[in-house]
This record gives C-alpha cells, sequence and structure tokens, in this order.
C-alpha cells in the first residue's frame, strides 16, 4: 500500500522564514514502521539535511511508529516532519489506545525502552490527546541551531 502524502509544500513562519512540512498516513502496521523510516529519510535528503541528523530522525521516527503500532488500537497514523529554523519537530499521531506513552523501568528487558531512547536523543518530547475520543500525537523536537542543520 503506497503511502498517502499530506503535505509537503513550505508554510509561513513568523517572520524569520519559512517552515519545511511533510506528512504521510500509513496503515498501522509492523511492516509500516520501516517505511515510515524510508519515508522521513528521503524527505531529509530532499531537504538537504546531513547523515547525522537523518540517522536520529530515522531511530526517533521508528521508536514512536512502533509505539503507535504495538501499543495502540489503531488502524493507521499519521506521521509528520516540521523543520524550521532552530528545530525540527517529528510528530506521530494514532487513533488512541487504552493508556498515553510513558517511559518505563524495563530491567534487562529489551523492549520498552523506545521512549528512554526518544528522551536521550531529543531536546524535548511529549504526547497530547488530539481531536475526539482517545486519538493522540506523540512527538519529539531536534534543536539544530547549534549543530548540524538541514
Amino acid at each position: 500500500m503506497s503511502p498517502r502524502v499530506m503535505a509537503q509544500r513550505p508554510q509561513p513562519q513568523t517572520d524569520t522564514g519559512a517552515v519545511r512540512r511533510f506528512a504521510f498516513e500509513l496503515p498501522a502496521l509492523t511492516a509500516s514502521v520501516a517505511r515510515a523510516r524510508r519515508l522521513a529519510e528521503e524527505r531529509l535528503i530532499i531537504w538537504g539535511c546531513g547523515p547525522e541528523i537523518r540517522d536520529t530522525v530515522s531511530l526517533i521516527v521508528s521508536e514512536l511508529v512502533t509505539n503507535a503500532v504495538v501499543h495502540t488500537a489503531s488502524g493507521r497514523f499519521v506521521c509528520e516532519l516540521r523543520e524550521g529554523e532552530e528545530k525540527l519537530r517529528i510528530a506521530v499521531r494514532d487513533e488512541g489506545g487504552p493508556a498515553g506513552p510513558r517511559i518505563r523501568d524495563c530491567g534487562e528487558d529489551e523492549r520498552g525502552r523506545g521512549l528512554i531512547i526518544v528522551d536521550a536523543l531529543c531536546s524535548a518530547w511529549g504526547a497530547e490527546r488530539t481531536g475526539h475520543g482517545t486519538s493522540q500525537t506523540v512527538w519529539a523536537e531536534l534543536a539544530h541551531g547549534t549543530g548540524e542543520a538541514c
């Protein structure tokens, strides 16, 4: 199934310039995790982002999408990349589940470390209920004003 691209044109920001935005929708299937990573990486290449930030974003997209696929009752999810002058924001909106995202102690278990990884890589992350019902968006931001910029 091909992704439904939702937006990909620059949008106006405050007086500092344009925000680049790219969003796509995929079914909430395990196979969609790899597809979401590829779509994000392809877009960052188009935007001129370097390999280090692409690798970081790929990992974050993988973790957020995996959470949407595994821990919610979603039939689909929407992933959005939004790049502005000082930060790159990754957001994944799902159709909801029983509880919001949380970091948990995993002990020696290899599973369940996604948000710990996201927290370590990002300058900020969070979640918010969106729309009606249990739909939620989990987002993460990478500051790039002093490091590698897109």
